[in-house]
């Protein structure tokens, strides 16, 4: 009888892995849909909501560098115990009683959290991230990553749906006191994960060179700087989750609940389409295949724009996550094939500069175009974009176009 294959997913350690990012992703997930709602009662305004994004994203990429220099020289499971801990925290705060009504600086409060929440999200992400390769061997990082992927995604699609069923029932006290449960879980599951080997540094250096170390590999790595520079302007100028509030209000008309489900969309396609790729064998021809993923990006992210269908919308939403599946488990392949594991902090929190920025400041844009432009506007001249930053990208990192297999240290 021949003996069963090692996986990834068959590790105890990297299980109690997965079960800390599946808790903390779904309260992520609820904290960002119940907050990004009530920002828009309070304010009706869509740069509110482009503010959230700013608030997130100025002290996430303003300590993420030292975030990934600290994941690098501590030990990387307290490094995402401690982050849950205040993230914890902080959710806690959004459960003060009548913060709409009785508190005096309800929006101070909130953007508060989210502003110390994006620093605490930074030691996070590049702890989490470097934490992979200490539970999973090095030969089993690709299907590591498509499992971490897929349980990722499978979190943002339950965590919106069920921010908007929960503020629907009980409005934002049951959403905040489910968050913050989902915070104490994720916790739990970072504090069982036993680590067989520590890959940090041995020998920790000066601060500023070991943030530059991180920087100078990002530079010299043409693929993995391309590849997330193609994410970057992507997104940042593709994104629309932003601005969803105000297509469920006022032009879908579908409410907090119809919110949840257009905010679950984008990654119930992600989630089936890394099922999809945790079945099949390593990825070929990846270099076309990624900018394929941003071609359906950029198209479905016009089509949303232009849809005043619910159904319609969601479908578009659908596709675009699907291919934004496909592009982040290339890029994480890729980073983590090819970055050695002492600097694997440090190079997340570059590359987590660069997701960041695509992200959080990408929902500032949308806020902004919005009021240039008007929402609809503001969506299609974002996925408009995508295919002159593809072009773009084409142009100055052509060696992308021909990538193959990934196999490690890929330059």
């Amino acid at each position: 009888m021949s003996e069963r294959k090692e996986t990834a997913a068959s590790i105890t350690g990297f299980r109690w892995y997965l079960a800390s990012v599946l808790f903390g992703t779904l309260a992520v997930q609820i904290q960002a849909v119940a907050v990004s709602w009530q920002v828009y009662e309070l304010t009706k305004d869509p740069l509110a909501l482009g503010a959230i994004g700013l608030a997130e994203v100025v002290p996430f990429i303003g300590s993420v560098l030292f975030a990934g220099h600290v994941a690098d020289t501590r030990d990387r499971r307290t490094v995402a115990a401690l982050s849950l801990s205040v993230m914890l925290v902080l959710g806690s705060l959004l459960l003060l009683p009548g913060l709409t009504d009785g508190f005096p600086f309800p929006l101070v409060l909130l953007y508060s959290v989210v502003t110390l929440g994006g620093v605490a999200r930074s030691f996070l992400t590049t702890a989490r991230q470097a934490l992979i390769g200490e539970v999973v061997p090095h030969a089993l990082l690709g299907d590591g990553v498509r499992w971490r992927n897929a349980v990722f995604e499978g979190s943002c699609v339950a965590g919106p749906a069920l921010a908007g069923v929960l503020w629907a029932a009980g409005g934002q006290t049951l959403a905040y006191s489910v968050m913050t449960a989902f915070f104490a879980l994720s916790l739990a599951g970072c504090l069982a994960i036993k680590v067989p080997r520590s890959l940090r540094t041995k020998e920790p250096e000066p601060v500023l060179r070991s943030l530059r170390a991180g920087i100078d590999f990002m530079l010299g790595r043409r693929l993995l700087l391309g590849a997330f520079t193609l994410d970057l302007f992507a997104v940042l100028f593709g994104g629309a989750v932003a601005l969803l509030p105000v297509f469920a209000a006022e032009i879908l008309h579908v409410g907090p609940l119809g919110l949840g489900l257009l905010r679950a969309a984008p990654s119930l396609g992600a989630v089936l389409l890394s099922i999809v790729l945790v079945t099949l064998p390593p990825i070929r021809r990846a270099g076309p295949l990624l900018y394929a993923s941003f071609a359906v990006f950029g198209l479905a992210t016009i089509g949303f724009g232009l849809s005043d269908s619910f159904v319609l919308s969601c479908l578009f939403l659908l596709i675009i996550g699907g291919a934004d599946a496909v592009n982040v488990i290339i890029r994480q392949t890729i980073l983590q094939t090819g970055t050695p594991p002492a600097l694997m902090g440090r190079v997340s929190a570059v590359t987590a500069i660069f997701i960041g920025c695509s992200n959080e400041l990408g929902a500032f844009e949308s806020g902004v175009a919005a009021r240039l432009l008007g929402s609809v506007g503001a969506v299609v001249f974002g996925g408009v974009a995508t295919f002159g930053v593809m072009a773009g990208v084409a142009w100055r990192f052509p060696e992308i176009w021909r990538l193959d297999r990934i196999a490690a240290d890929q330059r």
